[in-house]
């Protein structure tokens, strides 16, 4: 096994026992990068010399005994709309071109303080406001979308372009790309990961986390995130924690919620059968099945786009007057629609969202955690913008993708995409798992849990 193919924690277990340098994985990642990149096109730039010279530092650091932790030495890549001091954060946007940013964000600074190597920023679709990240491509079949926005994220760790990335998510756009590249995607609670120094889509809506190999990986990387920081107004006032889940595969009392509704409607029959299959398995490991009934699903997606749609307007409004022209069309459109929206529409959406808010905290006594598809459908040929369900309903792509992970942004629950399969054609499949704020322990628990149970994962062989 080459280093590029370790997980984040087989590689910090091979640094702390000294059996591999951070420059070794290092260069193993960057090369993986130079015969990757050219097909899947998932990094905006590539900071190869600085992340040589970084785990350089890191290997001296490590032989004078000093490790920062499991993060040392490994190589990251950070999404385009988080700043990293005298780098470019474009937002994979012709309007931020020329954008450097002066200091580092919140999440960046925690991870370099972490000792973790930064090997490039990752595309997003434009300035997070879309479902595909149409510039790049899926890392199993490159005919298809990668998802979005976080699409550069989830394909270069799919990939082995990088050990873990950080993604964002607005209505599922960490948790989509995910499941459709067949890697873990964590949104933590809205709040718990200071969202300083990010590139906004809707501030009421936008989380930030990581995108890993395993369940595992995900926990040591939001360790290292997770605690409170007063430039984010949104930041719960929570002390550090470690996250790491523990070895053991019982789920004995837990309680995992099967949906009846909403969640299993218009889905593939293979997404279904792969997610009805984990799910059977977390009771093999000793959980409870218990079927519940999603509240105020006809409200969803209404209260997803009405309070999107214009914070986002409200976030971009001097430069869509001033260049319209340097957005992408489809981004473009949303903003503008953005403009025509009237406040009641907004203030309904708000209102909608407390009482979805008080309707889950009331779902979530009742069970620990949730269990659910990540997206209806597996990734979506690059020129396909619908898909036809078996009673003949036709859904756009993004639309179908948001739906079914925009629940845990307008609550602001957790919510951890783990792949569970591959349908016939050798897709990834995701199954979600959703739990009660501040709840990551348990969902990490139950995630690992299976994983364990289940043959290690390979990587994309693009």
């Amino acid at each position: 096994m080459q280093p590029h193919e370790l997980s984040l924690a087989a590689a910090a277990d091979a640094i702390r026992a000294r059996k591999l340098s951070p420059v070794e994985l290092v260069d193993s990642v960057l090369d993986r990068i130079e015969k990757a990149e050219p097909h899947l096109k998932a990094y905006v730039t590539v900071t190869a010399e600085q992340a040589r010279l970084a785990a350089r530092e890191a290997e001296q650091e490590v032989a004078a005994g000093r490790l920062h932790g499991p993060l040392h030495g490994i190589p990251m890549g950070l999404k385009d709309l988080i700043d990293v001091a005298d780098a470019a954060t474009t937002a994979s946007s012709r309007v931020r071109a020329d954008h450097r940013a002066e200091t580092d964000s919140t999440v960046a600074a925690r991870l370099t303080a972490a000792g973790a190597v930064l090997v490039g920023k990752t595309h997003t679709h434009e300035f997070a406001y879309g479902l595909t990240t149409p510039q790049t491509n899926n890392a199993w079949d490159q005919d298809r979308v990668a998802g979005g926005s976080s699409g550069g994220s989830a394909v270069a760790v799919a990939a082995g372009t990088a050990t873990f990335t950080l993604g964002t998510d607005t209505g599922g756009s960490i948790r989509v790309p995910s499941a459709l590249n067949g890697v873990v995607g964590l949104k933590p609670t809205y709040g718990l990961v200071p969202r300083h120094g990010i590139t906004s889509l809707s501030w009421s809506l936008d989380h930030v986390g990581p995108i890993t190999r395993t369940v595992e990986d995900a926990a040591l990387v939001l360790t290292a995130l997770a605690g409170h920081d007063p430039r984010d107004p949104a930041s719960l006032a929570t002390s550090a924690a470690d996250y790491r889940p523990g070895a053991g595969t019982d789920l004995t009392g837990l309680r995992v919620g099967v949906p009846r509704n909403y969640y299993f409607d218009h889905v593939d029959p293979e997404v279904e059968a792969a997610v009805r299959r984990a799910i059977a398995e977390l009771e093999t490991l000793g959980a409870r099945l218990v079927e519940v009934e999603i509240p105020m699903t006809r409200f969803i997606q209404a209260t997803q786009w009405g309070l999107m749609v214009p914070e986002a307007t409200a976030y971009h409004e001097r430069t869509l007057r001033a260049v319209p022209e340097l957005y992408q069309a489809d981004v473009r459109i949303l903003l503008e629609a953005g403009e025509l929206m009237p406040a009641g529409d907004y203030l309904r959406a708000q209102r909608s969202r407390t009482l979805m808010r008080q309707a889950w905290a009331r779902l979530l006594e009742e069970v620990d955690v949730i269990a659910a598809p990540t997206v209806p459908a597996a990734a979506a040929k690059a020129d396909q913008s619908t898909l036809t369900w078996p009673d003949g309903t036709v859904e756009g792509v993004s639309d179908a993708y948001v739906r079914l992970s925009a629940p845990a942004n307008i609550t602001g629950v957790p919510s951890l995409s783990v792949p569970v399969g591959h349908d016939t054609t050798g897709l990834p499949i995701g199954m979600q798992l959703l739990g009660r704020p501040l709840g990551e322990p348990t969902l990490l628990r139950a995630g690992h849990a299976y994983e364990q149970t289940q043959p290690a994962r390979r990587l994309a062989a693009a």
